[in-house]
Formats: C-alpha cells, structure tokens, sequence
C-alpha cells in the first residue's frame, strides 16, 4: 500500500522543484531525506516536508517495515500563476506570472518478486 502525502500550492515554480524530485525518486526514504536535508535549494526545504509528511503518514497507518520505505513517487506538478502588472514606459504594463506547484511524493515498502524456477 502507497502512502501520500501533498503540498498544494507551493510558491516556487515547479521548474526549480523537479530536478531534486528526480534525485530521490526510487531511493530509500532515509536517504532521501539525508540528501535533501544538504541541498542549499529552496526546494528542497519543501520537498522533505513532504517526504516527512509521507513517512509520518506510513507511521500513522501502521506500515510494515518502516526501514524499507522506498520513494516510489516524486512528482511536481505546474500549479495556477499569480498574474501581476508591472508598469513600463510610455504608459504600456507587463505581465509577471508568480508561479506555484504541487508537489507529490508517494512511498511504499517494494514488493518482493517471488523467484522463477
């Protein structure tokens, strides 16, 4: 059984987020968090609420074995974009999208695949 755990709306462009999701998604939830907590990123911050948020989650519902939680999903999805007006000159206004994301992580205990033979 999958545990989850969701940050909705997050103020970071996902962009900035996904190459760290990349990193720990398939590792051991232990090692993903060692590793997130030493990334400078802002992102990184997020993501191990998330990853935390996940383990916590797994605890509360009585999973198995604990130290074989694996991170079998870590996604970030484009969230919606605060849309502001910057004034310019001669009377003309650009646009500035203040983006958001969410940001999904799923862990599981990995099945055992029996042997063929």
């Amino acid at each position: 059984m999958a545990y989850k755990a969701s940050h909705l709306h997050a103020r970071i462009s996902a962009r900035k987020v996904r190459p760290i999701a990349d990193m720990i998604r398939g590792m051991n939830a232990e090692e993903a968090l060692n590793l997130l907590r030493y990334q400078s990123q802002r992102g990184a911050r997020m993501l191990e609420k998330v990853l935390r948020s996940a383990i916590a989650n797994a605890s509360d519902q009585r999973a198995l074995d604990m130290r074989q939680l694996t991170v079998t999903e870590a996604r970030v999805d484009g969230g919606p974009m605060f849309r502001r007006l910057q004034p310019r000159a001669r009377g003309m206004a650009y646009s500035i999208k203040k983006r958001t994301a969410h940001i999904h992580v799923s862990v599981d205990v990995p099945s055992r695949v029996p042997a063929a033979g």
